[in-house]
């Protein structure tokens, strides 16, 4: 600009000189042109040049905590994880890397990321907290089939529906039997020739007995001397009638079912028992019980039979709970909800992880196992073998001793980790081909 401004000085000054001094002028003017579009050219570029590997040595390189592989020019997102990008740490090492053996190193702040947290192994009480569900159901011995004792036609019902309760005893129909009624007449005939032929006159008795008649009953035939035509039908023992399998006017056979009754003053509570938790559960356990008809009120109980086999379609067994009811509270078909505190068979203790440290494949169960090193904490992939389930825990049959750490919250980072490497990770137990990943800010 300043140039520009004292020119027209400068020209003025070049018309008074004469000529020899004016070529001389022009002549360095032109030099001096020429040496400063030299160093436009030139010296510009040539500084910028100089300059341009210290702003590379200083610019910051981003990377990802558990894919080191990943590298951008730029802060942003993890393209494999999604986790925020972090500065390469200064000293250049990555903080996840894979020693020479199977293991993965973590540094702290890798961890912190990942959210990778340990605990140490120990013994446990071989306890567990089962929660079951079931129902009320009768007891199947206390279920009872009323029969025709004699073959007839039902001539009345004095129960009619089903729900109603009996006693033992009380009179459920009326039959008139044409059997029976000869049957009668045989007997009157026989009392009349008693003396001389005793055992037919036994025989007519015995003949009215089998059709269950009473003592009380022939005798007061014998002494009115009547022939009865219609009988009732006693009821043999008390309960609920369930089942009403007759009507009025309906022919019956000697021995052909009525009724069904069931006597609810003792039912019985059947728990469903899953496989995995068959180990638990055995007879003797006490258990507590809530029916939601009755809510508020705890009930308590003994196990008395557990099933021996698997039930092929429900894949469950039964456990089965003997409950008194003689006040007809709890009613066949209630759902009702268990609890059981159950130990295993002579074990006082066991080994057990949280169920978050293992990592089930459906083949085989794995864990990572850390050890402290002087560059971090390395983790490295152990199979084990897992035994019954506590719940929160499983019981750990071998591959692991008391006082070893492992991860129990993170192995899944852990385990992407050491896929990308190559290391033995929970689908391939060999190891693979290490994963080089995204390189982002590069051109290919």
């Amino acid at each position: 600009m300043w140039l520009w401004q004292n020119a027209n000085t400068f020209w003025e000054r070049c018309k008074d000189m004469n000529t020899n001094s004016k070529k001389w002028l022009a002549v360095a003017v032109v030099g001096v042109i020429a040496a400063l579009g030299g160093w436009l050219l030139f010296g510009g570029k040539a500084q910028h040049d100089h300059a341009a590997p210290h702003a590379d040595s200083v610019e910051t390189v981003w990377t990802c905590s558990m894919h080191p592989q990943v590298r951008s020019r730029e802060p942003g997102q993890c393209p494999i994880c999604g986790m925020d990008l972090i500065p390469v740490e200064s000293n250049a090492q990555a903080s996840v890397s894979a020693p020479a053996d199977d293991a993965i190193r973590m540094s702290p702040t890798a961890m912190k990321l990942a959210d990778v947290q340990t605990a140490v192994v120990a013994k446990t009480s071989a306890a567990k907290k089962l929660r079951l569900s079931g129902k009320v159901q009768a007891d199947e011995r206390a279920q009872h089939t009323q029969s025709a004792h004699f073959p007839g036609r039902i001539e009345k019902l004095e129960v009619d529906f089903t729900g109603a309760m009996v006693g033992k005893g009380q009179i459920l129909a009326y039959l008139y039997s044409p059997e029976l009624v000869a049957a009668q007449e045989e007997l009157l005939e026989a009392r009349k020739v008693q003396e001389i032929q005793p055992d037919l006159f036994r025989a007519a008795q015995e003949k009215l007995k089998n059709w269950k008649l009473g003592d009380r009953q022939i005798s007061g035939i014998l002494e009115k001397g009547e022939v009865r035509e219609v009988f009732p039908v006693h009821a043999d023992i008390a309960g609920v009638v369930d089942q009403k399998l007759v009507n009025l006017g309906d022919y019956v056979r000697q021995g052909q079912a009525m009724f069904r009754i069931t006597d609810l003053s003792r039912v019985w509570v059947l728990f469903d028992v899953y496989e995995s938790d068959m180990v638990w559960v055995h007879e003797g356990d006490a258990v507590t019980y809530t029916a939601d008809a009755l809510p508020g009120e705890t009930f308590t109980g003994v196990i008395a039979y557990v099933d021996p086999v698997v039930n092929p379609k429900t894949r469950v067994a039964r456990a089965r709970v003997e409950v008194g009811n003689v006040d007809l509270r709890l009613k066949p078909e209630m759902f009702v909800s268990g609890t059981l505190s159950a130990e295993q068979d002579g074990v006082a203790s066991v080994l057990a992880v949280p169920k978050s440290a293992v990592m089930w494949t459906g083949k085989r169960s794995v864990v990572y196992v850390k050890a402290s090193a002087d560059d971090g904490a390395h983790f490295k992939m152990r199979e084990v073998m897992l035994g019954p389930d506590l719940g929160e825990q499983y019981v750990i049959e071998s591959g692991l001793a008391a006082g070893e750490e492992l991860a129990v919250h993170g192995t899944f980072s852990i385990d992407a980790a050491a896929q990308l490497a190559g290391k033995p990770s929970m689908m391939a137990p060999v190891g693979g081909a290490v994963t080089t990943g995204h390189q982002h800010g590069q051109s290919e």
